[in-house]
């Protein structure tokens, strides 16, 4: 009888881990996460806050608050690769991006590329961070033509068939385009428009990429 009690015993135990197990599992995997992101999520409430940064930084952008996540846009690759696909914490590879959006992309809206494009090489060394993309409704023939020798690097994405894209409060691409800043969690944190110089959208992410371990 002590025999077939110990077996059953043994038995129970081999059906899965202890509730104390699961607990202390959690608690690892959390440790883990705020040992790998945490960084990046103080960096960030630093950065909104200004909250014990002795410099008082205060960003130039418009701030999205609560931050948007790209997979509200919808938009792929011409490849059929999703957006929002890109990132995230389980991407180690994950990149900041600055994603220019517009409706029918005239002189507003090639005014936006073009700084997008100048304030990247103005990163110097971190200007392999962050990466550039655009969503376009419409582009005349002249931007088509000169598109390949002067925005080669700037990546056009798409919508995605049959979806409707929820863009953040006060963002209206058909209207006003906007260049959307994108952290490696796959949110839209701040945006920027005609009325920001190069140099303000400079000096955010310089400062961010100087806090931000992540990207």
């Amino acid at each position: 009888m002590t025999t077939t009690m110990a077996k059953g015993t043994s038995g129970h135990h081999s059906e899965g881990p202890t509730p104390e197990q699961v607990r202390r599992g959690r608690r690892t995997a959390l440790l883990l996460f705020l040992i790998g992101f945490g960084p990046m999520v103080f960096a960030t409430i630093m950065y909104y806050t200004g909250w014990l940064n002795p410099a008082g930084h205060t960003n130039n952008g418009e701030l999205v608050l609560p931050p948007v996540p790209v997979t509200e846009f919808h938009l792929q690759t011409s490849e059929g690769e999703l957006l929002a696909d890109r990132f995230g914490p389980e991407h180690a590879d994950a990149e900041w991006m600055m994603l220019v959006v517009a409706g029918d992309c005239t002189e507003p809206c090639e005014n936006l590329l073009y700084l997008a494009r100048q304030v990247n090489i103005a990163l110097g060394k971190h200007a392999d961070r962050i990466t550039r993309a655009a969503w376009l409704g419409s582009v005349p023939s002249s931007l088509e033509t000169r598109w390949g020798d002067e925005y080669s690097a700037m990546e056009r994405l798409q919508l995605r068939g049959g979806e409707a894209q929820a863009w953040p409060a006060g963002i209206r691409p058909q209207q006003e385009p906007r260049i959307l800043l994108i952290d490696p969690f796959g949110n839209v944190m701040m945006h920027y428009g005609n009325e920001h110089s190069g140099k303000a959208l400079l000096k955010d992410l310089k400062h961010l990429m100087k806090l931000s371990q992540i990207g």
